[in-house]
């Protein structure tokens, strides 16, 4: 791996893992129908760092809610060992319970993991995935403008936000598109809709990350590519935030539906390349 691999990857990295593209669609299509590699691309433990990296984005642009929910953790345990209870529940500490109530989902999806990650080699369904993340953004600006928050968000709410995300590992389901979707569909007021689903991420990338590990420790690292590793997690570091900011700008002046545009015309061409490799009219199409 070189040091411009590792940067195009982290920049790739940080870019699709927050902008409602579906980073996942994209790899597959480049993978099956167009025979595009990126050296590095399959290595594990550059992947974990990858995360980590965009991880750290997530941490950076909502630090002081993130913050907020380790005081608050820890005020509550004091008030368990006093056996206190508040008067009223502090936003931070009910945020905490949205986002462990929001994460549970994600437990259905581990049953049938592997036959959700074969999903990718399927360019049918990654195509047709695009085209249906782009209706959820094209529906999310048109819906109208929602009022809850932590304050008044129920644990239905979370909790369809949550079976979301899980759908969202499907390839071609873009992540923070479906997330955020789904909040504005249940009425979240936009500012939070997207804070809860980038604060929604870090368990749901822990997670993910610490069943990659256990594949890491089988496989090995090599440990001469430490330099590039740490070039492209700093990379995907610095693409993530920027992408968390625009997004937010874009939410936030109702053009989110700008990227529906975006993944019809991906999931299209998708499936009409998907038409001409199974009729086998392009020949360098890879078989």
């Amino acid at each position: 791996m070189s040091f411009l691999n590792a940067l195009i990857l982290g920049i790739i990295q940080g870019v699709t893992e927050f902008l409602p593209i579906s980073s996942s669609g994209h790899l597959s299509i480049a993978q099956n129908l167009l025979g595009l590699g990126v050296e590095g691309a399959d290595d594990l433990f550059f992947d974990v760092l990858l995360h980590l990296g965009t991880l750290a984005a997530v941490f950076v642009a909502y630090w002081s809610d993130i913050k907020e929910m380790v005081l608050e953790f820890f005020r509550f345990i004091g008030d368990v060992r006093r056996n206190e209870t508040p008067e009223q529940v502090p936003p931070a500490r009910r945020l905490i319970l949205l986002l462990i109530v929001g994460t549970l989902p994600l437990f259905l999806i581990l049953p049938v993991k592997e036959v959700v990650e074969g999903l990718s080699a399927n360019t049918w369904f990654v195509g047709g995935a695009l085209l249906v993340t782009g209706m959820l953004l094209f529906l999310c600006d048109r819906i109208r403008k929602g009022r809850k928050t932590e304050r008044s968000a129920t644990m239905a709410d979370v909790l369809i936000v949550g079976v979301g995300q899980a759908i969202a590992t499907c390839p071609g389901i873009s992540r923070s598109g479906m997330t955020i979707s789904m909040g504005c569909f249940r009425g979240f007021e936009r500012h939070f809709a997207v804070r809860y689903a980038f604060l929604l991420s870090i368990p749901a990338v822990l997670g993910a990350n610490l069943l990659q590990v256990l594949d890491v420790m089988e496989t090995g690292v090599d440990w001469s590519l430490v330099p590039m590793y740490l070039l492209g997690m700093a990379a995907a570091a610095v693409a993530g935030y920027l992408s968390i900011r625009l997004l937010r700008m874009l939410v936030d002046k109702g053009r989110f539906g700008a990227f529906a545009y975006y993944c019809w015309a991906v999931g299209g061409i998708t499936l009409a390349l998907s038409a001409l490799k199974t009729l086998e009219l392009l020949p360098w199409l890879k078989a």
